[in-house]
């Protein structure tokens, strides 16, 4: 089966480069907003029989959803053996329950949603807090990649001397799976309660890794919070700059900049949002999933 794939606005680097490792076309459509605000979907590639891969991660996903939907259906209404979504940023799965009175489950309704009208869908790392598969709230074929394995490439690659910080003990299993890949030394920091208002937080062996590298790692960067309070933990206790890295390129508001302003030599990023801080290319793993999970529909 044929394959074309479409990216939607914002994803044309990501769609290129899998395009590429897919031996596939890449199409071409026309999508604009009417004066009225109303969106307009045109595809311009034949898509008849073919097996239609689109590329959207979807933060900020509200804009992004029609745009997606039409393109879908206009696809399938075009002949298009069956449409295939990459969205490698997921979204909508924070609000796995009521947390009170009166909500809705959005990530279930979102599910519904996406399952309506893409026969696959491949993402990277989503929150899957409570829920234990994907499976639960889609009810399409669908890949959860994980990201852990690159990271640890990146570092082997192009840090000497590194060791994997977890900014609290939730982080442990998540840290310790890049330390090890990476064949580094990892440490979780510490928090020492004195008093109701009174934590103090340090860095276990300290001195031990003095002249190593730290490394800060975290699946989603959002507010950056986190990692900026570590920053200052590991400044006050002596250690070099870090490089913080993530996967999800989220920053709201000016995360990004207050990150760096918090004295860190360097932020990188997998590129499943596009920002300028990324630096890990997923393309290799999400093309080969993509064409593995076409074989399941």
């Amino acid at each position: 089966m044929k394959t074309i794939l479409f990216s939607l606005p914002g994803n044309e680097k990501l769609t290129e480069l899998m395009a590429t490792k897919m031996d596939a076309e890449v199409g071409k459509a026309t999508l604009r907003n009417f004066p009225d605000g109303e969106s307009y979907t045109r595809i311009l590639s034949d898509v008849k029989d073919k097996c239609v891969v689109l590329v959207c991660t979807l933060h900020e996903p509200d804009e992004k959803l029609l745009p997606l939907y039409f393109l879908s259906h206009t696809a399938k209404s075009l002949g298009a053996m069956c449409t295939c979504l990459v969205a490698p940023y997921l979204a909508y799965m924070r609000q796995d329950k009521v947390f009170n009175e009166g909500e809705g489950v959005t990530s279930g309704f979102f599910g519904k949603l996406i399952s309506g009208f893409a026969d696959s869908i491949t993402t990277v790392d989503p929150h899957l807090h409570r829920i234990s598969s994907l499976g639960e709230v889609y009810q399409i074929p669908n890949k959860v990649i994980h990201a852990a394995d690159a990271i640890s490439d990146w570092i082997k690659e192009n840090i000497e001397n590194p060791v994997l910080i977890g900014p609290d003990s939730e982080s442990e299993q998540w840290v310790s799976e890049v330390a090890k890949n990476a064949g580094a030394p990892f440490i979780v920091l510490q928090k020492v309660r004195h008093g109701d208002r009174d934590v103090e937080v340090s860095v276990p062996d300290v001195d031990k890794y003095k002249d190593a590298t730290p490394i800060l790692v975290d699946d989603i960067i959002s507010t950056a919070r986190t990692m900026i309070e570590t920053v200052v933990h590991l400044k006050k206790a002596g250690m070099r700059p870090p490089i913080c890295v993530g996967i999800h390129a989220v920053f709201s508001g000016n995360a990004y900049q207050d990150l760096l302003d918090s004295g860190v030599e360097k932020i990188v990023t997998c590129n499943t949002i596009p920002h300028p801080s990324n630096g890990i290319d997923l393309s290799d793993i999400l093309a080969k999933e993509v064409k593995k999970l076409m074989h399941h529909i």
